[in-house]
């Protein structure tokens, strides 16, 4: 097969490519690769099951058009303060000129008008004040919060508006990888079931996500295509009532602390605040399964949940961040007996594993309902455990209530973007004819800001016609 330009990866990355293309009137055939399902064929049967039922070949909550951002809580980042890495690449002011214009996009297909965290001013000052006195930085961000069910209508209209201006869309196709020829990318060979097509393109791009990171960490192994082990993000997610969260919630919708806690000294933030969400489960290959967090716009639960998350950084002779993320994660796992653990705040300092009965008891109930009690303690690394420790005692001071004793902490939280794609400010890797973008460059986290390195890719692909 041949076509002008090769997608790899249908999430905010590759689809807003191949959407700059068609805007800007590029004349280039575009074909888009997918290897989970288009959207309006993507459903978790956990909302009938009540449990999580380990769906082959791919989890519906991580895998395919729009990828896991829009099935988690839709939310919109409008600073490029946050969002990753891109702005000390491409630039600042670029990066925010940018952001303004893909927000109008989502606008455009039917996102929330209201924006959260902002004309609070004087309540945000009391909050960072509160912040810097426990040690932490407080980054206010405006959030445009489309909601997991909303997110998934806008992201539908998107992949119509592609089908309607002639993108090639190839869903349950998986990449299994590039072609090389002369040392420059040809195109890529793809596989759907014991179907193998090589597809031959003049620019291939390979935008994965958070879920293909570690897939494309062994292809740039594999092709010699240049690129460093970055930070991995090992974490938990905190559940609290919502009474607790009450003036965070309402006055920034999602908070975003950092802090360096002693005695490592580690970055441990706060990621993906859900105010009134519930917590969920997804699966990664090798049946890995991980904890986030879901916020939608008409359904609120009574607690909120967010993402605790303490930062490694590898030095020689380790290069392997990814792997050693899910050695964590396995390891919580198999305690788990394959499900998410759970365990109070009050637990973890005691010393002891949690019940069951002591979860029914207790003020803050488990919105993951199938996750199992015990100690997530004797999977966690010591350095680790011990910054979450730290940092949520300092998060008590600008939050109180959030270090409670009922304070419930699900495991294993693991962030897959450590492998970073070595380019230039124009996405240029070492190996002609092929680009990586997105979270499984290494470069973004997060919806917008892929979003942002999806359409500066199609105007650089337009520029070249």
């Amino acid at each position: 097969m041949k076509t002008d330009i090769l997608i790899v990866g249908a999430g905010p990355a590759g689809i807003f490519t191949a959407y700059e293309l068609i805007v800007k009137g590029s004349k280039k055939k575009i074909m888009l690769v997918e290897k989970g399902a288009s959207i309006e064929h993507r459903a978790c049967p956990k909302i009938k099951t009540q449990k999580c039922m380990n769906c082959k070949p791919y989890c519906h909550i991580t895998t395919g058009f729009s990828g896991a951002g829009a099935f988690s809580d839709g939310k919109l980042s409008l600073s490029c303060e946050v969002g990753g890495d891109l702005p000390s690449l491409i630039g600042e002011s670029l990066a925010q000129e940018t952001i303004n214009y893909a927000d109008s996009i989502y606008l455009s297909f039917g996102a929330d008008t209201h924006v959260e965290g902002i004309n609070n001013d004087e309540e945000v000052k009391e909050i960072r004040k509160k912040a810097i006195k426990a040690g932490l930085k407080l980054v206010d961000c405006p959030i445009r919060h489309m909601g997991t069910e909303k997110a998934q209508h806008i992201y539908l209209e998107i992949e119509k508006f592609l089908q309607q201006h002639g993108v090639e869309m190839y869903f349950g196709y998986e990449c299994t990888d590039i072609i090389l020829q002369n040392g420059e990318c040809k195109g890529a060979r793809i596989k759907k079931g014991m179907q193998e097509i090589e597809v031959f393109a003049e620019s291939t791009v390979i935008a994965t996500g958070r879920r293909g990171a570690d897939w494309l960490e062994k292809l740039c192994e594999q092709n010699n295509i240049m690129h460093l082990p970055g930070t991995v993000d090992i974490g938990v997610r905190v559940e609290v009532r919502n009474e607790v969260m009450e003036q965070v919630n309402k006055v920034l919708y999602e908070s975003k602390l950092i802090g360096y806690p002693k005695p490592f000294k580690n970055k441990v933030r706060t990621f993906c605040q859900n105010p009134g969400g519930i917590v969920s489960q997804e699966n990664y290959d090798n049946d890995l399964a991980v904890v986030n967090g879901h916020s939608y716009k008409d359904y609120k639960s009574d607690n909120t949940n967010v993402a605790i998350l303490c930062s490694h950084n590898f030095s020689v002779p380790f290069n392997q961040p990814i792997a050693y993320a899910q050695k964590v994660g396995e390891l919580t796992n198999m305690l788990g007996a394959g499900h998410i653990l759970v365990q109070r705040f009050g637990d973890i300092l005691d010393g002891k594993r949690t019940w069951p009965r002591e979860l029914a008891q207790s003020n803050v109930r488990p919105t993951l309902v199938d996750a199992v009690a015990g100690d997530i303690t004797a999977a966690m690394p010591y350095r680790a455990m011990i910054n979450i420790i730290n940092f949520i005692q300092a998060v008590d001071n600008v939050v109180p209530g959030f270090a409670s004793e009922e304070t419930l902490l699900y495991s294993p939280e693991l962030k897959f973007y450590s492998n970073r794609v070595k380019m230039d400010e124009n996405f240029t890797t070492n190996v002609k004819g092929l680009y990586c973008l997105g979270d499984s460059s290494g470069w973004t986290r997060g919806l917008m800001m892929a979003s942002v390195m999806g359409i500066l890719m199609g105007r650089r692909l337009v520029s070249e016609e």
